[in-house]
């Protein structure tokens, strides 16, 4: 499913030395030419329908012709440069070269400007943070990759201009924290409530990309590199952060599998928070 391919890695990747790095940042590059194509095969297929890239986000971002746009992990930039294709002014912070290269790469093919700060996007140079972004957004797998959402959800504000607005689109809980699901179609699959919705403890969890690798034999250090660390959030806390940060939520929106009428039916996979930087007073 696409949107679990989305999930993008951050700064807790574990133990990471500066030669594990190198490979995890090379072996993020391939996964991605693996998973879409080259970055010019990739390019061919935005340019075509840059709108079908941005479903179901397309419908929370309005108009973006002229928007000055920020994609927080934005990771391959598949987003952004559909974003810049529809004539959008559009930024990308990742803390992955990698991710920095392969959507440098795509944004070049497809003919339109990228802005990619490699960052931890908690650390952020200030000349960033300047308060003068329309829209500012971040989806799929994001928020569990933080084990205090307070300083994101700070970040996010203070990146926005006044009445700018803010996307944030992820994994629903009750899937994720709740129920495990067993079974490839839907005729087959079973659901359990297995979890604890209210767990807070960390968990050790393989990089998303990973399914795309090429066999390496058993490697040890690769690995050892592709492992991180995730925080799984309520969505009363996911809320509460942003709504604390001095944002003012505007909609909430839980989503079925939006790829199938009957599979999963009656789960919320995922949810859309809406919230907005109040206009100066």
């Amino acid at each position: 499913m696409e949107e679990q391919d989305k999930e993008q890695e951050t700064n807790l990747v574990n133990n990471s030395s500066p030669t594990s790095e190198e490979l995890w940042n090379e072996d993020t590059y391939t996964a991605w030419t693996s998973r879409f194509g080259t970055p010019t095969e990739a390019a061919a297929k935005l340019v075509k329908d840059p709108i079908g890239r941005l479903y179901p986000l397309a419908s929370y971002l309005g108009e973006v012709n002229g928007k000055k746009i920020m994609n927080l992990m934005g990771s391959n930039g598949m987003k952004a440069v559909a974003l810049g294709l529809l004539g959008a002014e559009v930024s990308v912070a990742d803390f992955s070269e990698a991710n920095a290269r392969y959507a440098a790469d795509l944004a070049q093919e497809a003919g339109v400007q990228l802005s990619y700060i490699v960052s931890d996007v908690l650390k952020l140079p200030e000349e960033i943070i300047d308060g003068s972004y329309d829209i500012v957004f971040a989806e799929q797998g994001i928020v569990h990759y933080f084990t205090d959402l307070t300083p994101f959800m700070n970040t996010v504000y203070r990146l926005l201009a006044f009445g700018g607005k803010f996307i944030l689109r992820d994994f629903h809980p009750i899937t994720t924290k709740l129920i495990s699901s067993k079974g490839s179609t839907a005729k087959v699959r079973k659901h359990k409530v297995t979890g604890d919705y209210f767990d807070t403890t960390l968990q050790e969890k393989k990089v998303s990309y990973s399914k795309y690798l090429p066999a390496t034999g058993g490697d040890s250090e690769s690995a050892e590199h592709s492992v991180v660390f995730w925080r799984r959030w309520t969505l009363g806390e996911i809320v509460t952060a942003a709504a604390s940060s001095g944002l003012v939520i505007s909609k909430l929106v839980e989503e079925p599998n939006l790829s199938s009428d009957v599979y999963d039916k009656g789960i919320p996979k995922t949810f859309t928070l809406v919230a907005g930087k109040p206009s100066r007073l």
